[in-house]
């Protein structure tokens, strides 16, 4: 008997089945069958399900004679389902990678529920996921499992059924099965949550939801729509024959009810404009027979509820078209005070700019304000600490402030202080560019960090790359890049790319790169404490997983299964995953052995903490090289990367140790100890050498020394300065295994 039953129901989605069925065979968990379910589909559909069937024994087809329906279709597979626990796939939908083994292991953590719910993504033609938007419902934090009763809100949720495992037993037992229409998924779900004994959750995306431009059932104009009413009566049927949920339940469920009657009727594609007032009379009727007392309308629904209440298309007409009147007018207030205030505000920076320059104050920033870090924020610490004389503030939104040390003054970008700082502070620090408004005053100094070694192209190279480009104004680059007094650099490389790149007066500063101090600084007490607070095993070996971003694609995604990556090693290993700041979402999900760290405040943290560093062309390589510890390259899109980004030199033949083409190459790396072995550290020595020669833990103190206290080396010119070159091997992190360097 196998453990899952995932049934697929199938019409009219020869375009989409393939991928389908290949995204449930191609589970890490293979203890599964698969029962799609023809229902007399006129296309290849069928077809395709019985090509399936031929090569896989885990894929069965059912053919009904007559097509039935979505409900009667999941009811012809439930009949042949044979798993413990049986999940329904739409078949236009498809899973995640790696989606059952984690429910298989969430079902064991909370022994074998009744009902699992998981998560789930929409996803678009453009290639967009977006997540659910009530995904903080599916907390795995609290005791688990738990019934509905404890846990209501999670009738917040799509009431879909193709978001949950059941246990067939329970099924079975309780003799749930689908009615037909439109809306069957509604009268199935809401008996089956109040109903289950043990609920748990999973706080992963597990599937993909399919926004198909054209063809989507609910998306279609018709009166089937009105089959919402015969649902719901299906649902208070049910409340009725369980008298002991009722009192509970009807009162969520009437509200419930309407919510769902008003979204039918607000959708502009569902409902023919003939058919609409009919609907409103319905609507009303329904709420007059299942009305309850319960608490108060919440205000921003009270349209809504008056819409059904009332029954009259005429009056929520007039209703919606005041509403957007008002809408458009709080619009205009808005537009015309934004206006005003940055009017008041760039008249207020233009005073600011008449006053003298304080020598004694100094601004940071960097990432367009996303928080305190990088070479900015090693700086700030070193102003306080070697000159103390100056103030230091920080520019950051405020969801960042709380990242900022007790001894700097957070600014928030557009306000009157932050204005005031960039006019008034003698130096101004940033790993990017400062706002292109910022006038650059006599006396006022401007040190530009960069935010790594640079592999791949950039600044004036970007002109022969229009995709990464990305509309660059090069123009205005030149501008800002005018302003620059200092330039930091990590290598000899750097210093030539930057000065190509970024032509200007500037002095480059051959120092060293401020953040990679504390790889230099940081003991085997403040590595074990960093291993602790991201929950790594003693003992374990911590991979730190960090790709960059992808210009050529519309969207990111995570290149390695990285489940698949760590079942193949073993026990052992654990994987810390780090999106770039661009994908604007972790970019990998799992559980357990593979931890995100994308929010993570500290990437430094993360390198020290890590045994070894799997990234493909990220500028961490040249940071984490430091450290003397393992990197491997996974470079399986080398071709379409350098041709659509365009880089300084071939990454694959000076590599900073083994490199993979494939994720198989990737797995045999590691399970063969090649990572770890001597021509290993002969690639890494050699890269060291090149990249890393002025890294030392002292970078941010002489550029502090040099540009604020003048105390020049005897060379008397930045560039000439070379920094103390590293020599000896870092310690390893508390717990590593790693072995010999060898």
């Amino acid at each position: 008997m196998p453990r899952f039953s995932v049934i697929v129901p199938v019409y009219k989605v020869q375009a989409y089945l393939h991928a389908c069925l290949e995204s449930v065979l191609e589970q890490s968990c293979s203890d599964l069958e698969v029962i799609a379910v023809d229902d007399c589909s006129p296309d290849a559909s069928g077809a395709i399900a019985d090509e399936f069937a031929a090569r896989d024994e885990r894929v069965r087809t059912v053919r009904l004679p007559e097509n039935v329906g979505l409900g009667r279709a999941r009811n012809a597979g439930l009949e042949h389902a044979t798993g413990d626990y049986v999940l329904f796939l739409d078949s236009d939908d498809t899973l995640t990678p790696g989606a059952l083994q984690a429910i298989t292991d969430r079902i064991e953590e909370t022994g074998g529920p009744d009902v699992l719910v998981y998560d789930y993504a929409r996803t678009f033609w453009t290639g967009e996921a977006v997540r659910n938007q009530y995904a903080d419902r599916l907390t795995q934090d609290g005791p688990a499992p738990f019934t509905l009763a404890d846990r209501p809100e999670i009738l917040q949720l799509l009431m879909v059924v193709w978001n949950k495992a059941y246990r067939r037993a329970f099924i079975e037992k309780q003799g749930f099965t689908f009615p037909p229409g439109f809306y069957e998924d509604t009268p199935w779900t809401y008996p089956v949550l109040m109903s289950a004994r043990t609920i748990a959750t999973l706080d992963r995306v597990c599937v993909h939801y399919r926004q198909r431009r054209r063809g989507n059932i609910l998306g279609t104009t018709s009166r089937g729509h009105f089959d919402v009413f015969d649902q719901y009566d299906r649902v208070f049927a049910f409340l009725d024959a369980h008298p002991e949920l009722a009192s509970a339940w009807r009162p969520l469920l009437f509200r419930r009810m309407v919510e769902h009657f008003a979204t039918v009727f607000t959708h502009p594609d569902r409902l023919t404009r003939g058919t609409r007032p009919d609907f409103l009379r319905r609507a009303r009727a329904h709420y007059r027979r299942y009305r309850v007392p319960g608490p108060p309308v919440a205000a921003r629904d009270r349209l809504r509820h008056g819409l059904v209440r009332l029954g009259s298309h005429r009056t929520y007409r007039s209703l919606a078209a005041a509403m957007r009147l008002v809408r458009r007018v709080r619009r205009l207030t808005d537009r015309l005070r934004r206006t005003a205030r940055a009017a008041v505000l760039q008249a207020h920076y233009r005073v600011q700019l008449r006053l003298p320059v304080r020598a004694d104050r100094a601004v940071f920033s960097s990432y367009w304000g996303r928080g305190y870090g990088c070479n900015p924020g090693a700086l700030e610490a070193a102003f306080r600490a070697h000159a103390p004389h100056v103030a230091t503030a920080w520019i950051a939104g405020p969801e960042h402030h709380h990242t900022l040390p007790s001894g700097t003054r957070a600014l928030s970008p557009g306000t009157a202080a932050y204005w005031t700082a960039l006019a008034r502070s003698k130096y101004l620090v940033n790993n990017v560019d400062f706002d292109r408004r910022l006038v650059k005053r006599p006396g006022q100094v401007v040190i530009q960090t960069q935010h790594g070694t640079p592999l791949k192209k950039m600044g004036l190279d970007l002109q022969d790359h229009p995709a990464a480009a990305r509309g660059q104004d090069f123009d205005q680059l030149l501008r800002s890049v005018d302003t620059w007094d200092y330039v930091l650099s990590a290598n000899r490389h750097s210093t030539l790319v930057w000065e190509r790149v970024y032509p200007s007066a500037y002095t480059t500063l051959e120092y060293g790169y401020p953040r990679n101090d504390a790889l230099h600084r940081a003991s085997s007490r403040d590595m074990a404490r960093v291993r602790e607070s991201l929950g790594i095993p003693q003992g374990a070996t911590a991979i730190l997983y960090a790709p960059t971003y992808r210009d050529y694609r519309r969207t990111q995604r995570c290149a390695l299964d990285l489940e698949r990556v760590l079942r193949r090693l073993g026990t052992d290993f654990v994987v810390l995953t780090r999106a770039h700041p661009l994908h604007q979402a972790p970019f990998a999900q799992g559980t357990g052995r593979v931890v995100d760290v994308s929010d993570h405040p500290s990437v430094e943290s993360l390198c020290l903490a890590a045994d070894a560093l799997v990234t493909d062309y990220s500028s961490l390589m040249f940071d984490y090289a430091n450290l003397d510890r393992p990197i491997v390259i996974h470079a399986d899109d080398w071709e379409a990367y350098e041709a659509s980004r365009g880089t300084y030199f071939d990454l694959r033949t000076s590599p900073p140790g083994a490199v993979a083409r494939s994720e198989d190459e990737l797995i045999d790396i590691f399970a063969t100890g090649h990572w770890r072995g001597s021509r290993s550290a002969q690639l890494r020595a050699a890269f060291r050498e090149r990249f890393c020669p002025y890294d030392d833990g002292r970078a941010a103190e002489r550029v502090v020394r040099h540009v604020v206290l003048g105390e020049y080396e005897k060379a008397g010119a930045a560039r000439s300065v070379r920094g103390v070159p590293l020599v000896r091997p870092r310690p390893e992190p508390a717990g590593e295994r790693v072995g010999p360097r060898a």
